[in-house]
């Protein structure tokens, strides 16, 4: 084998060993994708849980369509409330975020796209 072979023959080895490999299926644009959550402690909720009671916010009724989860639109008619400076002290991942009140949870609410983020039983 001349050399020059050779040299083209090792170009195409490494070429071949270096090309990328494709093989991650595409996204399935069937499946939802997972709600955002603030990901809080046990300890984290008790403390919203007693700070809001505090608040003695009154129940809107246009909140209590009944269960509420994570990923779930905000009701149009819902009024939200911006987290109380003590709450976003004691909770500093939800300091930005917004929340409202229904008979029996409270409702974190993402500012940003009005989305339910985490709900506290």
């Amino acid at each position: 084998m001349h050399r020059i072979d050779w040299l083209f023959a090792l170009a195409a080895a490494v070429l071949l060993c270096t090309a990328p490999a494709h093989t991650q299926t595409p996204a399935n644009p069937e499946v939802p994708a997972a709600p955002r959550t603030v990901n809080l402690t046990l300890e984290q909720r008790h403390v919203i849980r007693e700070l809001v009671r505090d608040l003695k916010l009154t129940v809107d009724p246009a909140a209590d369509d009944g269960k509420v989860a994570a990923g779930d639109d905000v009701p149009g008619k819902v009024q939200i409330h911006p987290v109380p400076a003590l709450i976003g002290q004691k909770v500093p991942q939800i300091r930005s975020h917004r929340f409202y009140v229904t008979q029996r949870q409270i409702v974190i609410v993402d500012p940003q796209d009005q989305k339910v983020v985490e709900v506290i039983e």
